[in-house]
């Protein structure tokens, strides 16, 4: 049930993404394709993990959850190369949120 619960936030985090990948892409396109692909896998792991058993389930987890902090490096390296300014506060809490919640999932 929680990972049902999570996959709603994992949609928002998405929408909430979108125009810094925008911002991004007009920068360095290979670091927005790296954050789409790391941002989409999370959902789409959350999902698939949900409908699993057993180990394949927690290896979904663990893979949505690689993607959310891998989704968090791209925006410190679009940070850090000034290719957006500082992201939104309330956009890491939700990426902390699902990362949180994906650590919980895996220790289950």
């Amino acid at each position: 049930m929680m990972a049902l619960r999570i996959y709603g936030v994992t949609i928002e985090l998405l929408r909430m993404l979108r125009p810094l990948m925008q911002r991004i892409g007009a920068k360095d396109p290979n670091l927005e394709d790296q954050l789409r692909r790391a941002a989409t896998s999370i959902p789409l792991n959350l999902s698939e993990g949900a409908y699993s058993q057993g180990r394949n389930e927690r290896a979904r987890w663990h893979t949505a959850m690689g993607s959310a902090a891998e989704v968090r490096a791209c925006l410190d390296v679009a940070e850090a190369l000034g290719y957006v300014d500082e992201v939104d506060e309330g956009l890491r809490k939700k990426l902390e949120q699902i990362i949180a919640t994906l650590h919980l999932l895996t220790r289950r």
